[in-house]
């Protein structure tokens, strides 16, 4: 049986990529990313203050904030402010971005500076979270040439890149790229975080309907390195590397 996806997409294939640097005025890195439908602000914010915690250590650090406009998605939600906490589902998303950027990052060169990565998804359209660390490379390499640039630090602390990307099962068909029709119709799904060296930084799998076959599992890693893949080059693309 052959299996249309509501994209029209081939398995394997990504959705748009759009990744905009320099979009807003303020920030020492910004990034619009654009993953078909889905779009997410990501900027990079520096301070020369880091944890009291790392005081004294001559080490710095990257941390992640991850936030959905109320009107994201389909219907309005009520802004976590507002309700005055945020979900288990936020603050899970943004440590994750938090560890994936860490990961490529050589703290010791960033001496104690911190930069601050906060995500705004403009609007979901299913894979928000690594379209956030996708496009939060992005504007942390701007910041960190920035900082260089400034002679606030004297080395690139950024050893490889990051990139990030759903894939699931549709109608018993392994996928790249996971959309929300497929998210929410599908019978499994995972998020893979991967490093430009070939590394898994994080890997994040559920069967929704069902348990996943292993080979389904292991046609999923295939096309998560495929895309990542892809993301790396378009990520250099927008850096000018």
């Amino acid at each position: 049986m052959t299996v249309t996806r509501p994209s029209g997409r081939a398995a394997d294939q990504l959705r748009d990529i759009i990744l905009e640097t320099n979009v807003t005025r303020y920030a020492e890195g910004s990034c619009l990313a654009k993953f078909g439908n889905t779009h997410v602000l990501c900027t990079a914010s520096w301070t020369d203050k880091v944890p009291g915690w790392m005081r004294g250590t001559g080490t710095g650090w990257v941390t992640g904030e991850y936030g959905m406009l109320p009107r994201a998605t389909h219907s309005r939600n009520r802004r976590e402010a507002t309700a005055g906490k945020q979900s288990g589902r936020t603050q899970e998303i943004q440590r994750l971005i938090g560890r994936s950027l860490r990961s490529v990052v050589d703290l010791s060169a960033l001496g104690e500076n911190q930069i601050t990565i906060d995500c705004d998804v403009l609007q979901a359209d299913g894979g928000t979270r690594t379209a956030s660390i996708t496009g939060g490379f992005v504007a942390m390499a701007l910041a960190m040439r920035y900082l260089k640039d400034e002679g606030i630090i004297t080395t690139d602390p950024i050893q490889k890149q990051a990139a990030a990307i759903s894939v699931g099962v549709y109608k018993d068909l392994p996928v790249l790229d996971v959309d929300y029709p497929e998210d929410s119709e599908g019978e499994a799904d995972m998020n893979v975080v991967m490093s430009s060296d070939g590394g898994f930084i994080e890997v994040q799998g559920t069967g929704e309907e069902r348990p996943m076959t292993r080979t389904e599992l292991d046609e999923m890693m295939r096309l998560a390195e495929k895309g990542c893949t892809e993301l790396f080059a378009a990520q250099k693309t927008a850096l000018g590397w």
